[in-house]
């Protein structure tokens, strides 16, 4: 890969292994593109993104277009004649001209096993809905959303107490060492990517706060794959007493229950116990308004629970 130039384009902490790993190897990156800086957080403080900050510590040029769809954008990213571009969670539409600048095209790590959960939160969209494994595809990049051919997969088990967290940062690592496995023979013109099988292919679409909300009349156990896949955002949430109370950890009880969906069934240190639509959920980690995340028993220490039940 000596000599070889690269343009990467990320934005979020899943891209900076990758654009780490890239630093590192023998390539050379030639312009880091990332999301424009925009205010952020309760203050609307201008943050700057964690793929400009590596950028930053690594004295790499930094390209940051409100959109790449103008000819003057497109012209300048011509003009680094680059000879790949690797994308990783960048968050701005590559239009078709773009894709074929790099001499090689482009190529996306992205955090399934295609076709399966193609889209902006595959990784939220495996836990809610149970796979047993997830991984990385690394795969060449065309018109489509996440339709181009892959090159090379890693697999991954989903462990039984996953959060979107937890899975989050596996899987940036894991797509660093794909990238990096699959970059010599890309790059050599050995590795033909395979096309997708777009009959398997699921969509993941964008999360929203309003999902986040808990509905009790669903069963247990995707009330519990709710609040993991959406630890650390946007955090499964529902109604007590007039408050929004946040879940943040919580276990399907193989115990079955008559009482209304919601209804608060036990408050111990072990956790609360409510009645779903199917099963009971112990919660057992949870954030009252204002509050920091407190587990159960400490919660109700603080004062008593109130309310009877839960939405």
């Amino acid at each position: 890969m000596q000599d070889i130039r690269i343009i990467f384009a990320g934005t979020p902490d899943f891209a900076v292994p990758t654009l780490r790993a890239l630093i590192e190897s023998p390539a050379r990156v030639v312009a880091v593109y990332t999301q424009p800086d925009r205010p952020a957080g309760r203050g609307r403080r201008v943050a700057i993104s964690a793929v400009k900050q590596t950028a930053l510590a690594h004295d790499l040029p930094i390209r940051q277009p409100t959109s790449l769809k103008d000819a003057t954008a497109v012209a300048d990213l011509a003009a680094l004649e680059a000879d790949l571009m690797v994308v990783v969670a960048y968050g701005l539409l590559l239009p078709t001209r773009v894709l074929a600048a790099p001499r090689l095209g482009c190529i996306n790590v992205h955090a399934s096993l295609l076709p399966r959960w193609r889209g902006a939160a595959p990784i939220q969209r495996a836990l809610l809905a149970g796979d047993r494994e997830t991984g990385i595809s690394i795969m060449a990049m065309e018109a489509g959303l996440d339709t181009g051919p892959v090159y090379l997969t890693r697999t991954t088990a989903i462990a039984p107490r996953e959060t979107g967290g937890s899975l989050h940062d596996r899987l940036a690592q894991l797509g660093a060492e794909a990238l990096m496995a699959a970059l010599p023979d890309i790059i050599d013109g050995r590795h033909h990517p395979i096309p997708q099988d777009d009959d398997q292919a699921t969509y993941a679409k964008k999360l929203t706060k309003e999902e986040a909300k808990i509905d009790w009349q669903h069963p247990a156990q995707a009330i519990e794959r709710q609040i993991r896949a959406f630890d650390p955002w946007p955090v499964a949430h529902t109604n007590l007493a007039g408050e929004t109370l946040r879940i943040w950890d919580g276990e399907a009880l193989d115990l079955a229950t008559d009482a209304p969906a919601g209804s608060i069934l036990a408050a111990a240190a072990s956790g609360i116990d409510v009645a779903t639509g199917d099963g009971v959920l112990r919660v057992t980690r949870v954030q009252a308004p204002g509050r920091r995340p407190l587990p159960v028993a400490a919660f109700l220490n603080a004062g008593p629970l109130r309310g009877d039940r839960f939405g």
